[in-house]
């Protein structure tokens, strides 16, 4: 197990406990324990055998010692799996859904005991949600709606949760003698901001031989976290696992490799216009080579680079491989050179312990130092996020303070004194000018106030866009990726004022996130509007997550010129001043 399985247990336990009315305390614990093993920068794993060591993590007490202990030692938690078997594991359903928390759940069980999706949307249409206390029809509809958002997005996954669940699959098939080459390809490698299925391609030694061949399956089928297997074929082997992901592992020999990553890396539509221009070329293209059209003799298969070229194209980077026009681009070798995350020169969007971070200004920057980066900035939140400790002016200013301190102390790299402050509902900012004017940059963002109708979140967008102050927009469109749905705006308004006015648009990195997305991003570009790539990091474990960032960019057609946090720091410093 690692971190993220062992919170996401913690946290359906405190879920599950809510539900069952159980000791406010009791719940808060698990949720506490969830946050600080999610955050935490070391496998739990590492360190169970050494429990003062797991004791010292704040948030982690003797009983929560024992509880990671019986997890590890049984492979699942007593508590949860009661939990589970009072309730039905369809209890967990209705936790994604939005508008459904625990104590509605709680509600709806105890007049009903009703523990499914189904079951909530059968009770909304015959009109009995309303009658139950703190409902009401409005409450009902918005009810009605989430479920069907919820059934849209299900079996969908984040990419750090498919990418991870790969890197499982990857390490256990380098246990096994005989492979060469392991590469995830569908929508995981075209960096989709979310993934349905995995494809798992291997070639090498193992693969070629018969006998070996099924040995090889026999290991696959041990992986830990294997729930199902679907299919079992002589070259594939499909399974489910426990998270719910099917996974597709396909056994390849090194002639087919290229082809076969080309076919199942493509989009559904890139690969039909592949294939109708090799046909038109005299070829016939498949999963296991380019080949002549009138005697199948193959002319390329080893490499996706061969086959690209043998049909007279420039090479056409995974991310792009979606039918927007990158095969005539290839054609005509005008596809751009992309952003790559050597290019960034600094991460510009992070929040210490002053607010809701996990560290401190001085680790924060260390951190970004050891990633290479030749700047950062310390952006904690404002005033009108309570809940997050958010900054008033007072704090504001001697926060800035004790970052222009640790910029004197931390040598090889610039830290920048900056905020982000919210967008309130009439598009001010919530502090005030005079401390803003004092910033390095302002991030302006919308935390509040999701549900107002488009034409009044665009005019509150404008006006923030308008404040002088404003370096950049921060995850402009709100969504929260198989969570949240971005709120209404009229987007091409925002991006052309932005352009205008000088002010950037973030590309927020964050993997539930993802804002701006990769549509969002290429009318930024046309727009003339600039992107700043940030991270959004609480803990200095969240810099690794600006590759998710760098891979939305490059679906967009970015470059580097398109990106602010690529030049160095004094033009940048420049740019979020809107001199760009």
């Amino acid at each position: 197990m690692d971190n993220k399985a062992i919170a996401g247990i913690l946290y359906e336990t405190a879920d599950l406990l809510e539900i069952d009315g159980q000791d406010s305390f009791r719940i808060r614990s698990y949720r506490n324990a969830a946050e600080a093993i999610e955050a935490f920068p070391q496998q739990i794993a590492d360190l169970i055998d050494e429990p003062k060591r797991v004791l010292a993590i704040p948030g982690i007490g003797k009983g929560m010692l024992l509880n990671l202990q019986e997890m590890f030692k049984e492979g699942r938690l007593s508590l949860h799996a009661e939990m589970l078997k009072k309730y039905h594991p369809s209890m967990l359903d209705l936790l994604k859904i939005q508008g459904l928390g625990p104590k509605t759940i709680a509600l709806i069980w105890s007049a009903y005991h009703v523990c499914d999706p189904e079951g909530v949307e059968k009770l909304a249409q015959d009109g009995k949600i309303r009658t139950l206390p703190r409902m009401g029809e409005k409450q009902e509809q918005k009810l009605l709606k989430s479920i069907q958002d919820y059934r849209r997005i299900a079996g969908r996954f984040l990419l750090d949760t498919a990418e991870a669940q790969a890197g499982k699959i990857i390490e256990h098939l380098r246990a096994y003698p005989g492979i060469e080459n392991i590469t995830p390809a569908g929508s995981l490698r075209r960096g989709r901001e979310t993934v349905g299925d995995l494809d798992i391609l291997v070639t090498g030694k193992a693969c070629c031989d018969d006998e070996e061949r099924q040995e090889l399956i026999d290991h696959i089928i041990k992986l830990p976290g294997l729930m199902d297997i679907i299919a079992r074929g002589e070259n594939k082997v499909s399974f489910r696992t426990r998270g719910g992901m099917q996974v597709d592992v396909r056994l390849l020999s090194p002639d087919s490799f290229g082809a076969a990553m080309q076919y199942f890396t493509g989009s559904k539509a890139h690969n039909v216009a592949l294939r109708q221009r090799a046909l038109k070329m005299g070829y016939t293209l498949s999963e296991y080579s380019l080949a002549q059209l009138d005697n199948e003799k193959p002319v390329a298969g080893k490499s996706e680079e061969e086959i690209y070229a043998k049909l007279k194209l420039d090479y056409i980077p995974p991310e792009l491989r979606e039918n927007q026009g990158e095969i005539d681009a290839a054609e005509k070798h005008t596809l751009p050179l992309l952003i790559t995350q050597v290019d960034l020169q600094g991460d510009v969007h992070m929040h210490t312990v002053e607010t809701d971070g996990r560290n401190t200004i001085e680790e924060m920057a260390e951190a970004a130092r050891a990633h290479g980066y030749k700047y950062m900035a310390i952006t904690d939140h404002s005033k009108n996020l309570a809940f997050a400790n958010g900054l008033d002016d007072q704090r504001a200013v001697e926060h800035i303070k004790r970052i222009r301190a640790a910029n004197e102390k931390i040598d090889g790299i610039r830290i920048f004194a900056g905020i982000e402050v919210d967008i309130l509902a009439d598009g001010t900012l919530d502090l005030s000018d005079s401390v803003l004017e004092q910033m390095d940059l302002v991030i302006a963002s919308v935390h509040s106030h999701f549900s107002q109708s488009s034409a009044e979140m665009t005019d509150r967008m404008l006006k923030a866009v308008e404040n002088p102050n404003t370096s950049f927009l921060g995850h402009p469109t709100g969504r929260l990726l198989l969570r949240r749905d971005a709120y209404q705006f009229d987007v091409d308004a925002v991006l052309k004022a932005a352009a205008q006015r000088k002010v950037a648009m973030e590309l927020n990195a964050y993997p539930d996130r993802l804002d701006l997305c990769d549509r969002h991003l290429r009318l930024a570009k046309q727009y003339g509007a600039k992107i700043v790539i940030n991270t959004d990091s609480h803990h200095t474990s969240h810099l690794d997550k600006i590759r998710y960032g760098i891979l939305q960019a490059r679906r967009a057609w970015l470059t580097k010129d398109d990106v602010l946090n690529t030049l160095p720091a004094e033009p940048f410093s420049k740019a979020m001043k809107h001199a760009w």
